[in-house]
């Protein structure tokens, strides 16, 4: 019944079309951006091609015009409400990285880019293994952070989180990424929880030639405490990219290339917990991730209607960590995909599959049959969406569309699940009331077959503006995210080990190993997240944007995968070598958490449906609150300035709070970015406080992560006319020893030199 529902509206939705088109009217003397797309007046494809001896603007060459004065430049987002419009006028908080920042920032992957954003808390684990969550603790896959190349989701559904290293981009092929800090599951539906990333490419036309990139470096492995200290890790990658305009209606784009290193050190001695446990032996390795891409655009003779194909493949290899511990993705695990999109105006129809294929054995988590647990995963994404803009007369515009969406999976660790399709509708008005005053309201119905009830996803942002360049934003956001098919149907018996010197001092260095039963939960509840937020943008005197953000949320039901049942004197496990009474005492002692002993069986449940000491039924309830404070500034015409501070609170909960990651309460970063003709540069600063987790196999395993400041620089030369540029880039100048989460490996200094070319 609710898919047929969710069906009829789409109909009604797309047949209301062209009924509700008003061609030619305009809201205002100075239609917003909104309006001018929804009429189709806006310019929504790049400039024509250039024509084959048109003479180009080289790096370098405006620095012989008349000098200007120094100009905040202001950005056109579309993440936000999947409509164009001024980053002030956008109805939530976000923060744009654009192609200057990526071109000289020192960081030379996903996570040192976010770690800048106000807001989006970054923990980086492995080599390989990083991890992203906006406005909350971030985690071992994280799951409530979903990210977009174009539009198109990458966010792997079988396991609930994003691989970063699987996307098929380099960063000179990126035009910009947009980061909606906070929920936006009003327009993009499941899984957009905490926050979006939207990475929008340039097209064959905007990065027209033939381009190469090579960078190689080294990084610090030396970690006090260590009998013997690692030689120096290295790093590579190399990159390679083609771009022409056939003809004015014909461009295609091929890109291609490697990014591999060395591992990380492993942190040394014990954790320092109540419980002391050391840190587990095992292999650590580096990654390897080849990247192939390619895109055909075919522009229409009207300038308004594109169709644009695409494929790729990413390759990867390297640690991922989990609730079970550590996996060893193999060489020659990969995800691929095609995307098909066609573009006419505001209206957009977008098809596109991700395949993602691999094998991952466990390097702790050992089976009953005394092996390594392997993980192998066969899966496939198919996703039809639609999304339209219209204005109604002259105060409101309309945004609506929808998506189908059907999952096919193969794993080994879930075998109970095979498959999962959802569909979804949203419709969001903007309303302008005046020339001070907007109103948006929309929302958003999903349809999972893994859900019991229809989601509903309600959205609505009141703006002020006193003036065009500033605006004053109140907000309300119910979001959610979906149980995972491993959340649904993990299905694994694993040996876990126990040092009896914990029971006696006798017993010191003496292990039992006993088996443990690991299991999914079919019936899990949406993880929902209500939050309010209070913000403020602005441009002061074109030379500076600032911000300002205060958010609560309130979060029901989060899914977390805790331990449920302990063996007790009545449940001995097998080959328990002491008196049963030994286990009572165990529950007594709150050796492994409130009321819990020796673990039996671990599952994911919903918060509100974990009962320990003085839980009551509002249990599931998560409040957590913050403020982010951001100024970004043009100092001149060659130099911009950066700065931010975040400061998010401890989560209030009913639960213990063992059963919580918490974030690090204050975050600031700075920094000075200057691109002056020949030369560049960049010099950050970022800190972050300490950090609480808990997400790796028991208690014994959770504890707290220093505080530590990064500073990061770049150094850089454009060579004959800009054809050839080389740049030194450095992270953790200061070579202190981060470890960006309690399981995870020792990041030091790293110093990279890159060559870039240009034919």
């Amino acid at each position: 019944m609710a898919l047929r529902t969710l069906a009829v509206l789409l109909g009604l939705l797309l047949a209301a079309a062209p009924v509700l088109a008003v061609p030619g009217q305009q809201a205002s003397a100075q239609p917003s951006e909104s309006v001018q797309q929804a009429q189709g007046t806006q310019q929504t494809q790049p400039p024509p091609p250039t024509k084959p001896g048109e003479q180009q603007t080289k790096p370098g060459e405006q620095e012989k015009k008349i000098e200007e004065p120094p100009r905040y430049e202001e950005q056109v987002v579309v993440t936000a409400s999947k409509v164009e419009q001024q980053l002030i006028n956008a109805p939530a908080t976000v923060s744009v990285i654009n192609t200057q920042t990526l071109a000289s920032r020192p960081a030379a992957d996903y996570a040192g880019l976010f770690r800048a954003v106000p807001g989006v808390n970054v923990s980086q684990t492995s080599a390989r293994d990083i991890n992203i969550t906006s406005r909350g603790a971030t985690s071992t896959l994280s799951t409530s952070q979903l990210a977009l190349i174009d539009g198109r989701s990458v966010y792997l559904d079988f396991f609930g989180f994003v691989g970063w290293d699987f996307l098929p981009v380099n960063f000179a092929e990126v035009k910009q990424i947009e980061i909606i800090r906070g929920p936006a599951s009003a327009v993009w539906g499941a899984n957009a929880m905490s926050g979006v990333v939207n990475i929008i490419t340039k097209s064959p036309r905007e990065m027209e030639g033939t381009s190469f990139t090579m960078g190689f470096g080294g990084f610090d492995r030396k970690v006090d405490g260590q009998a013997e200290a690692l030689k120096q890790g290295g790093l590579f990658y190399v990159n390679a990219t083609h771009a022409q305009a056939i003809n004015d209606r014909w461009s295609f784009k091929l890109t291609g290339g490697v990014y591999s290193q060395d591992p990380f050190a492993r942190p040394v001695g014990n954790i320092a917990n109540d419980f002391n446990t050391p840190y587990p032996a095992f292999t650590n390795v580096g990654t390897t991730q080849p990247k192939f891409d390619g895109r055909v655009d075919y522009d229409f003779a009207d300038g308004q209607q594109r169709v644009t194909v695409s494929g790729g493949y990413a390759g990867t290899k390297g640690i991922i960590h989990s609730g079970i511990g550590p996996f060893r993705i193999e060489k020659g695990s990969n995800v691929s995909y095609v995307r098909a999109a066609y573009n006419k105006g505001p209206l957009r129809v977008q098809f596109f599959t991700n395949m993602l294929d691999g094998e991952a054995p466990a390097l702790l988590a050992i089976g009953t049959d005394g092996n390594p647990i392997t993980f192998t995963f066969d899966t496939k994404t198919y996703d039809f969406e639609v999304s339209n803009i219209t204005a109604v007369g002259t105060r409101h515009v309309l945004s609506y569309g929808g998506n189908v969406r059907y999952n096919k999976f193969d794993l080994s660790i879930a075998r109970g699940g095979d498959s999962r399709s959802e569909q979804g509708l949203y419709l969001q008005d903007e309303m302008f009331l005046g020339e001070k005053f907007r109103w948006l309201v929309g929302a958003r119905l999903d349809h999972f077959d893994v859900l019991e009830n229809v989601v509903v996803s309600p959205r609505t942002t009141f703006m002020i503006k006193p003036k065009s360049d500033h605006t004053f934003r109140v907000s309300y956001n119910k979001a959610y995210r979906a149980p995972s098919l491993v959340n649904n149907y993990l299905g694994a018996n694993i040996l876990n080990q126990l040092d009896l010197g914990m029971l006696s001092p006798a017993l010191a260095g003496r292990i039992y190993t006993f088996p443990i039963s690991t299991y999914g939960n079919t019936n899990l509840r949406e993880n929902a997240l209500n939050a309010f937020e209070v913000g403020y943008s602005g441009v002061i005197k074109n030379r500076a944007s600032v911000s300002f953000a205060w958010y609560y949320n309130r979060q029901n039901d989060e899914i977390y995968f805790t331990q449920v049942g302990s063996y007790s004197a009545g449940n001995v496990p097998p080959g328990w070598p002491l008196p049963p009474a030994f286990l009572n005492l165990l529950i007594a002692a709150n050796a492994f958490g409130p009321g819990l002993g020796l673990p039996s069986q671990f599952s994911y449940l919903n918060t509100g449906d974990i009962r320990r000491s003085g839980c009551s039924s509002d249990c599931g309830l998560i409040e957590t609150y913050g403020v982010e404070l951001g100024l970004d500034a043009a100092l001149t015409r060659h130099v911009n300035f950066f700065a931010n501070y975040s400061w998010q609170g401890d989560p209030k909960a009913k639960i213990p709070e063992s059963e919580l990651n918490l974030p690090p309460n204050n975050r600031f970063n700075t920094g000075i970015n200057v691109d002056a003709g020949r030369f560049f540069g960049d010099l950050s600063v970022t800190y972050q406080d300490n950090a609480y987790w808990q997400d790796v196999l028991d208690s014994r395993y959770a504890g707290w992560t220093d505080a530590f400041t990064l500073v990061n620089g770049s150094f850089g030369v454009r060579w004959a006319d800009g054809r050839l540029t080389t740049a030194v880039k450095g992270t953790n100048l200061a070579n202190q020893e981060v470890q960006q989460h309690v399981f995870g490996d020792v990041i030091k200094r790293s110093v990279v030199g890159e060559l870039k070319i240009r034919f």
